[in-house]
């Protein structure tokens, strides 16, 4: 009897330190397009969920675990759990689009390097564009596809133009415009990292995935949609530098 007393009690102990060990984190989906029905899965844990039409989440997860993000139009993401994402019980994972890049292929002449030889071998003719047809054509900056379906959405011929009412009284130039937005914001982020990681992370001892979550700390800044407008490194690099103590701070305080 005294036997069977001790094996229960080991055993609500096992349970009890098993559940302390695990965290339900609830999280948001951030994306240029529909984030409902993204696949969340801990690879860790071998929990499975996927995220509802606001992108919000609830997955099971504990330190160190990785959690593979999976949607069809999107770039695959891995998040390692950290003390910041346990303590706050809510993140927000920013998916990117993914775009199919052809493999480089080689037509033609094979060039040398040597400028008088390429040009003499190449037998370079100039393409038609609209100007050689006679036709009316685009000459402004390359548009991504995002924002070429806004200006599709919002432009039309006719007396009274159809479509663009349509498109505003459902709302889809309204997600057009947001998923624009996104996209200049995304844009602005790698930038930063490309251009302020060195020197940033000089002084500290950061782990890949916590270099990665404090420029996205840095992007839920209200201040930092205005740095991506004005453009000037000075600024950006000093909001950087506050924004990093801030962030050390955090971190410091979670490891202790």
């Amino acid at each position: 009897m005294r036997s069977s007393f001790i094996f229960i009690l080991m055993l609500l102990c096992c349970v009890v330190d098993t559940h302390a060990q695990s965290n339900y984190i609830t999280g948001k989906i951030s994306a240029p397009h529909e984030v409902d029905g993204i696949h969340i899965i801990n690879k860790t844990a071998s929990r499975f969920t996927i995220s509802n039409s606001n992108g919000e989440f609830v997955i099971q997860g504990k330190l160190n675990d990785t959690i593979l993000f999976s949607g069809i139009s999107y770039q695959p993401k891995e998040i390692i759990v950290t003390k910041l994402i346990i303590a706050s019980k809510e993140f927000t994972v920013y998916l990117e689009e993914l775009v199919n890049v052809l493999d480089e292929v080689v037509l033609g002449k094979v060039l040398t390097g040597d400028l008088f030889s390429d040009i003499t071998n190449a037998d370079l003719k100039r393409d038609l564009d609209f100007y050689d047809l006679g036709i009316p054509g685009y000459t402004g900056k390359l548009m991504t596809q995002t924002e070429r379906r806004l200006r599709e959405a919002t432009s039309g011929g006719g007396l009274i133009p159809i479509f663009p009412i349509i498109n505003a009284i459902t709302g889809r130039t309204k997600r057009l415009k947001e998923y624009v937005k996104f996209e200049k914001l995304n844009t602005c982020l790698e930038k930063m990292k490309s251009d302020f990681s060195e020197d940033l992370f000089s002084n500290y001892d950061f782990e890949d995935g916590e270099k990665a979550e404090f420029f996205y700390y840095c992007q839920d800044d209200p201040e930092f949609e205005n740095l991506c407008k004005i453009k000037n490194d000075m600024a950006v690099f000093e909001f950087l530098e506050t924004k990093l103590k801030a962030f050390n701070a955090i971190l410091q305080t979670q490891k202790e």
